[in-house]
């Protein structure tokens, strides 16, 4: 029956995918202009004057001067075969251009994801269990500090931090030795050591947010009848807590999976500008400026498809801790 599930998620993930992916397109396309426009408006900034004749060569060649339905077509049956087109700006396949950086955003985010749960889950259960205790007072205190500080401020004290006290390098997410390198175990070891800084700066107001969730989902547990029951029939306090009241208090815990990836991945755009992380934020955010339509195009899409992937391990992962819950 699980397996059955599976499928019919990814069944019905398909349509839902071509609807998100002519969305984006026609949300890419929607402001007046295009490509051309931008950058022969990018030429008459700096004082050189471009020929209306090689803009509508240029217009021809792209494809610009066709229908939306027709440019959409010609991406989206590229996209099939694995073909996202070429950017405009860079002159590049879109393939090459986000290749790294977006497996270099879903290792960011995978690891804020792991270090985010580690500490929420823990302290969470604390909070909950020692309520209004200092210790909970202090927990909530940093709560709420974490949710209201932004990323970015948070970014700038920590690379001081960082720098001044430790001596860490806090420039991006390699060694200048390893930029350019080719992927090794010792490329990949670097990347580990420079990985805890955007991690704990991309992962305080999660965590903060989640404690919280955790927090309040386990405080209405814990004075159900069904927990009394358990507790005068002798169950250690630890056991008691783990194996019911924190098992469904995970609901909304688990449902955050959804969004987590693709939220931390295009969240976190002023954060990587702010450290000179190579993931996929800054380039979605130039592509969209720029109108290059193929490049932000291919970003949306394959955000979406995290959504759906997200979406799909947290329904599962529902399905299997909550026996409330049914594949029907």
């Amino acid at each position: 029956m699980l397996l059955a599930y599976i499928l019919r998620r990814i069944l019905w993930a398909i349509p839902f995918l071509f609807a998100a992916s002519l969305i984006a397109f026609a949300l890419i396309s929607a402001p007046p202009g295009d490509y051309l426009t931008t950058f022969a408006a990018t030429l008459a900034q700096s004082g050189d004057v471009v020929d209306q004749a090689r803009l509508d060569a240029l217009r021809e060649r792209y494809g610009l001067d066709q229908p939306f339905l027709v440019q959409y077509f010609r991406w989206i049956s590229g996209v099939l075969v694995g073909d996202f087109g070429v950017s405009f700006e860079w002159q590049q396949p879109v393939s090459q251009l986000i290749g790294e950086r977006m497996a270099l955003s879903v290792t960011l985010a995978f690891a804020t994801l792991l270090f985010t749960w580690a500490l929420a889950f823990p302290i969470g259960i604390y909070s909950a269990v020692k309520k209004y205790s200092v210790g909970d007072y202090i927990v909530t205190g940093i709560g709420f500090i974490g949710l209201a500080t932004p990323n970015f401020l948070v970014a700038l004290v920590l690379m001081y931090v960082a720098v001044v006290y430790f001596g860490a390098d806090v420039s991006g997410l390699f060694s200048d030795a390893y930029k350019q390198a080719p992927w090794s175990w010792a490329k990949v070891a670097d990347l580990l050591a420079h990985l805890w800084i955007p991690v704990i700066i991309l992962g305080l107001s999660s965590t903060a947010s989640l404690i919280r969730i955790m927090r309040a989902n386990l405080l209405d547990e814990l004075h159900k009848p069904y927990v009394t029951t358990a507790r005068a029939k002798g169950l250690s306090e630890f056991h008691l807590i783990m194996k019911y009241p924190v098992r469904l208090a995970l609901n909304p815990f688990v449902s955050t999976i959804g969004w987590a990836f693709p939220h931390l991945i295009s969240g976190a755009v002023i954060t990587a500008f702010v450290l000179s992380l190579p993931t996929s934020g800054p380039l979605l955010l130039q592509a969209l400026l720029a109108q290059d339509m193929y490049l932000a195009g291919a970003f949306i899409l394959l955000l979406c498809c995290l959504s759906i992937i997200g979406m799909l391990v947290s329904d599962i992962l529902l399905a299997l801790i909550d026996p409330r819950i049914r594949y029907r």
